[in-house]
């Protein structure tokens, strides 16, 4: 038999019903609830992670957190963070000299101050004049790769070298500068110089005598005094380098930017350190003084303060043991003067370059004489050639020599 739906009758004829409202309903239940799959959600909060543009993993967190200012510490996450403490009385730019020169790359004043930007910056400090006792700083960003630090001291000896380049080249004419071009040949002998580098030390020797107004064949003299004839690792275990910068406050090394390692500049070559001289040289004045003469051009490098007495056979009260050829008569027992100090460098590069021109004589003489000699033979049973022989290698020798 057939039944009617009663949803499809008409509305008037469907059977009334009573509808009561359950008021033991929970009004929470009224609210839309979605149940939500835990693998979704994982799946989402990927997704939206993938989206962010900042998205970093655990270690790139660490590292963000590492060059906060807040935890920069060597102490702190790190301890491999180079930093340092700062001091009473210290300058953020005073820092970052001592740091580069520790590096073994010295920088201006005006290159110390563009890098106390950058550290001022790396730990979070406003204003770079303001830092305190006890403060400690990141100095990171000094030891960056040379691409992404500011220009800094390799970028100034590549410039240097371009300079150098640029110069017009003085030709080096027999009889010209005859103690510097004798020195140069002796020191590339010795290996002090590459001998690739020989004339651009002759060129950069000659810019600074027509800058400071010396004689090239001074400067030659000053060195042969002091390391040997440009001996870039000449040491007496406190002055080091080819004019022996000191770490005492009249023979600077502090004015090459080495104050607080000052044995760093025997990692450098002749012709890096000839830019250290030329700093050297300025901040000591030498520049003003109009034409230098030998005395006082080693007195800027002996003790700059002795250059105010002028009487040439006054005592200069040099303090110190010094080379005994520097004394009046040689004599350590009396006193140095200015004309002492002339005679005495005048001397000792006659002594040097004098050996060193005999040795070279002999050596060539007897190279003759064994290309034209009998067989090895007979060669080695003669013994006064023998001897002559074992005459030049001590000529030679640098021990010798020096």
């Amino acid at each position: 038999m057939f039944t009617p739906d009663a949803n499809l009758m008409p509305t008037e004829l469907q059977p009334r019903v009573e509808r009561t409202m359950n008021f033991n309903v929970d009004p929470k239940a009224l609210v839309k609830t979605t149940f939500v799959n835990p693998n979704d959600a994982n799946a989402s909060t990927r997704a939206t992670s993938l989206a962010l543009p900042g998205r970093v993993g655990f270690a790139q967190t660490l590292s963000q957190l590492q060059q906060r200012s807040s935890v920069n510490s060597s102490t702190i996450l790190n301890p491999q963070v180079p930093s340092v403490a700062v001091q009473d009385g210290d300058t953020l730019s005073n820092i970052v000299k001592d740091h580069m020169a520790q590096l073994g790359r010295p920088v201006s004043n005006n290159e110390a101050m563009r890098l106390s930007q950058d550290v001022a910056q790396a730990n979070g400090i406003s204003n770079p004049d303001r830092i305190y006792p006890g403060q400690r700083l990141n100095l990171s960003v000094l030891s960056q790769s040379p691409q992404a630090v500011p220009p800094n001291v390799l970028t100034q000896q590549a410039l240097q070298t371009k300079r150098l380049q640029a110069m017009p080249q003085i030709p080096v004419l027999a009889g010209q500068n005859p103690i510097l071009q004798k020195t140069l040949d002796r020191a590339v002998e010795k290996g002090y110089i590459p001998a690739e580098e020989k004339q651009q030390v002759y060129q950069k020797i000659l810019g600074m005598a027509r800058n400071y107004q010396f004689a090239p064949d001074d400067f030659a003299r000053l060195t042969l005094m002091e390391s040997d004839g440009m001996n870039p690792k000449a040491s007496n275990n406190r002055c080091h380098g080819i004019i022996q910068f000191c770490d005492g406050p009249d023979r600077g090394a502090a004015a090459a930017g080495f104050a607080s390692n000052p044995k760093a500049i025997l990692g450098h070559s002749v012709l890096q350190q000839l830019d250290m001289v030329d700093k050297y040289f300025d901040h000591n004045g030498l520049k003003t003084m109009g034409p230098t003469n030998l005395d006082d051009l080693y007195l800027t490098v002996l003790t700059p303060a002795a250059r105010r007495e002028k009487a040439p056979n006054a005592d200069l009260n040099i303090a110190g043991t010094q080379a005994q050829k520097l004394y009046v008569n040689r004599d350590p027992n009396t006193f140095i003067t200015r004309n002492s100090i002339v005679q005495g460098l005048h001397q000792h590069a006659n002594e040097r370059l004098g050996l060193y021109e005999t040795a070279k004589a002999q050596a060539q003489k007897l190279a003759q004489t064994l290309t034209r000699s009998s067989p090895p033979v007979q060669v080695a049973n003669n013994q006064p050639q023998r001897a002559q022989v074992l005459r030049v290698g001590a000529y030679l020798n640098q021990d010798y020599l020096r």
